[in-house]
């Protein structure tokens, strides 16, 4: 992995796929323990989250369903602190085990707004599932059940990440350079 450029920040390697990888595995194992008997209904937070979601959702060895929904807070680098929803629920949630699968929880504004727009759909349970969590810059207090790595508070990109649309697609992910 060497050092990229995209738009007009450079990024350096920061996190090789196979270590993504292995991550994602030990949360199957813990959500294989925990949600084998409940036909959890995963909840994928796009646009970001959708290549963890892949790969977390084809590693699973019990019946589950899969559905997206999409929120927005970021512009460029930074959080901007308010949240639009610009793609809701299809389906009934009533009664069901929820699992919300979000590429990472930074300061939790975004899945706190998440959590808001869920509040009044009868969820029977709820958890979340994160591949990357930034704990210095949490400001909430609910508990994410799934956290894959944590990580410092840097700018990330690829492996669904992305700096305006650009570098989802990378399969490794990048900081960038300071």
């Amino acid at each position: 992995m060497a050092t990229i450029t995209v738009l007009d920040k450079v990024f350096e390697p920061y996190i090789p796929h196979t270590k993504i990888l292995t991550a994602v595995e030990k949360m199957v194992d813990k959500m294989e323990r925990d949600l084998a008997d409940k036909n959890p209904l995963f909840l994928v937070i796009l646009n970001g989250a959708f290549m963890f979601a892949g790969d977390l959702f084809k590693k699973l060895h019990f019946p589950a369903e899969i559905s997206f929904i999409k929120f927005v807070s970021y512009s460029g680098t930074q959080s901007t602190g308010h949240v639009r929803q610009l793609i809701g629920l299809d389906e009934s949630v009533e009664g069901r085990t929820v699992v919300l699968v979000e590429d990472i929880v930074d300061t939790g504004i975004s899945m706190e707004k998440v959590l808001e727009y869920l509040s009044d759909k009868k969820i029977k349970e709820l958890r979340i599932a994160t591949l990357l969590f930034k704990p210095n810059s949490y400001q909430k207090n609910f508990k994410i059940d799934y956290i894959g790595i944590e990580i410092p508070n840097d700018f990330i990109i690829g492996y669904g990440l992305d700096y305006n649309g650009q570098a989802r697609n990378l399969k490794d992910i990048y900081k960038i350079v300071q």
